[in-house]
């Protein structure tokens, strides 16, 4: 079997590991910078970055203003206003585990406009597959659900629906770059993509913060990570599988990750996994294998 043989059967669960991060990366970084402003500079690196590695290879770029302008759209979609909603919300106090669960709504909301948007064929089996994840989901994070209900530990609106704003529209990327720029280099694409979502998150950050980045360790360690790996190389793996495949089985991954979030708290910070996360943890990897596998 040949290496790039073996490295697309890999890319779903390295994608999974390395998505579930962004997450433990906010939460990282939230004490020592404004969320926003951090964006703003790890989307100006990453689009650099992208930018000089494109020319160096000679990757094609858009060819025409339309291009540009749909790989523009996709950015603020895809990365702008999602991880705007994520990191902001964390910041201001939902939990990560929580946020993480929002992020199961993006399957659900993917096969329910699947067919209209894409007319991509959703079967039966594919739907009992998201029903399970979903389920699977909510029992891997209901001792976070139960505590949040709790009077010392109050339920955030305001973060809970600027967090679900930001799942929406990483849905609407989602079909955004399946129909407009399916056939583009994601070397480029992803560069121009980085531009637009820089566009979208400086004006806030100028217009609503502090614009504090605290110089230390922390938060250059996760700036690294969250723009060599999360910024470049998982979402090159996405649009990669979003190229290749249905919209609808790539974003039932997204099940995975509040599960595989909660084995890197387990294993990073000695939060403890009671039975029922057990349980849901197999439920959810039932319902991406059916709402992943081909007729």
């Amino acid at each position: 079997m040949s290496f790039q043989r073996l490295f697309l059967l890999a890319t779903p669960t390295l994608f999974v590991l390395i998505w579930s991060t962004g997450w433990i990366a906010a939460r990282y970084a939230a004490p020592f910078a404004d969320p926003l402003w951090y964006l703003t500079i790890r989307f100006f690196l990453a689009a650099v970055v992208l930018a000089l590695f494109a020319v160096l290879v000679r990757a094609r770029w858009p060819v025409d203003a339309t291009a540009w302008l749909h790989a523009l759209v996709s950015g603020i979609l895809l990365h702008g206003i999602y991880l705007a909603g994520v990191w902001w919300a964390i910041k201001h106090g939902l939990s990560a585990g929580l946020s993480g669960l929002l992020a199961a709504l993006q399957p659900l909301m993917t096969a329910f406009l699947g067919p209209w948007l894409l007319r991509e064929h959703v079967g039966w089996r594919q739907w009992l597959g998201v029903v399970l994840g979903l389920l699977g989901v909510i029992a891997v994070l209901s001792p976070k659900l139960m505590a949040s209900l709790e009077p010392d530990h109050p339920l955030l609106w305001t973060p809970l629906i600027v967090n679900v704003i930001g799942v929406m529209t990483l849905t609407t990327g989602s079909f955004y770059q399946k129909r407009f720029l399916a056939g583009g280099d994601l070397r480029t694409v992803t560069s121009v993509q980085y531009v637009g979502a820089l566009l979208f998150v400086a004006p806030l950050a100028l217009l609503t913060e502090d614009l504090r980045f605290d110089l230390r360790f922390e938060t250059y360690a996760v700036m690294v990570w969250s723009v060599v790996v999360l910024s470049i190389f998982s979402i090159a793996l996405m649009l990669m599988m979003i190229n290749r495949g249905e919209v609808t089985r790539v974003s039932a991954l997204i099940y995975l990750v509040p599960t595989t979030v909660a084995v890197q708290a387990w294993l990073m910070f000695g939060e403890t996994l009671v039975p029922i996360q057990v349980m849901g943890m197999l439920l959810t990897a039932a319902g991406v294998y059916l709402a992943t596998k081909k007729a």
